[in-house]
């Protein structure tokens, strides 16, 4: 089989785990909300282009009450230096929770519904492995807890992002035990070797964003084709976060469609694969426009799909694929594999 440009996208759902410690819902609130408006447009849009693609949930999602979430709590749980990083006591201060920042069943079953989409996990609790208490006994305990209750609502995962892309070899050991079969690695470059948070630097932040306007570090595009690493997991890394429009850069913003669609033509001449990742809250506020966003970079995939055949495959769909040949890619589309995630 001939090789041909693959296009993927993952997003992490998570709602205010996810920013819970970095940002008040007094501040974050508007776009938390708007995930309830963001998603079912993005998904009308992926069945509209025929997207296939990868929704990294936050286990605690999945449920509709703080009381239903504290009876499914894992009892090894991270011990960060931080206190900060946990949710756990964040969990016990609060007797109830706002399901509309902190569940979301509702719209897990939406994604469900729509073909092409898994849902994939983003750790049970938001987990920080790389931050200090965030050791692999209490992570093994995270992921046996995301894969039981995801199992118990007749989901098999079988690909994870993880929170803000920290990882070690020995979290990496923890996920092929668990049988799970791909993950989001990072962009290949040192401006996007996430560490723990404080070497996160505001320096390092702002040259990626001007490197989502001009090609500072280069298109980041993988090979979808090679073979997993010896422990069975494959490695489908990230090429490009997906900036949400800015009205203060809005005029910059064809050279930010320009960066990504060079990128999109690079992976389909390549026969290389393009990973697209952003948070659906991302697009809770100024949801028209990233949507509008979003399709032109839709219909640029449509254009390349139409001409060279270049896939849209979501991140188990990658772990499928088996090692080919480096040959140019044919121009006429080829069918997609079987989709992991899904419901029984």
């Amino acid at each position: 089989m001939t090789r041909t440009g693959v296009f993927t996208i993952s997003l992490d759902l998570e709602l205010y785990w996810g920013v819970r410690d970095t940002r008040t819902l007094q501040d974050y609130g508007a776009n938390l909300r708007g995930v309830r408006t963001a998603v079912p447009a993005m998904l009308e849009l992926f069945r509209e282009y025929r997207i296939h693609a990868t929704w990294a949930t936050v286990g605690f999602l999945m449920f509709g009450s703080a009381a239903e979430l504290r009876g499914s709590l894992p009892a090894v749980r991270p011990a960060y230096d931080d206190d900060t990083f946990s949710p756990y006591p964040y969990i016990e201060r609060h007797e109830t929770l706002d399901a509309d920042f902190h569940f979301a069943p509702d719209l897990i079953e939406r994604i469900r519904l729509v073909p092409g989409q898994e849902i994939g996990t983003h750790t049970f609790s938001h987990f920080y492995c790389l931050e200090r208490g965030g050791g692999p006994e209490a992570f093994a305990a995270d992921i046996d807890a995301a894969l039981a209750d995801a199992r118990r609502r007749g989901i098999d995962l079988a690909s994870v992002v993880l929170p803000r892309n920290q990882y070690s070899e020995a979290h990496l050991a923890v996920l092929a035990r668990a049988g799970l079969r791909s993950f989001r690695g990072n962009e290949p470059h040192p401006l996007y070797d996430f560490t723990e948070k404080v070497r996160n630097t505001r320096f390092k932040r702002i040259l990626r964003i001007v490197d989502a306007y001009a090609n500072l570090t280069g298109h980041h595009l993988f090979d979808p084709w090679r073979a997993p690493r010896t422990d069975g997991l494959k490695d489908v890394p990230a090429s490009r976060f997906l900036r949400p429009v800015d009205p203060r850069l809005a005029w910059l913003d064809g050279l930010r469609l320009a960066r990504i669609r060079a990128s999109l033509d690079q992976a389909a001449a390549r026969g290389q694969g393009f990973h697209l990742w952003w948070h659906p809250h991302n697009f809770g506020t100024g949801t028209g426009a990233n949507i509008d966003f979003l399709r032109r970079v839709l219909d640029h995939f449509a254009g390349l799909r139409e001409r060279c055949g270049m896939r849209s495959l979501n991140m188990g769909e990658v772990a499928l694929l088996r090692p080919q040949a480096d040959r140019a890619p044919r121009s006429r589309a080829l069918s997609e594999p079987g989709q992991p995630g899904v419901v029984h």
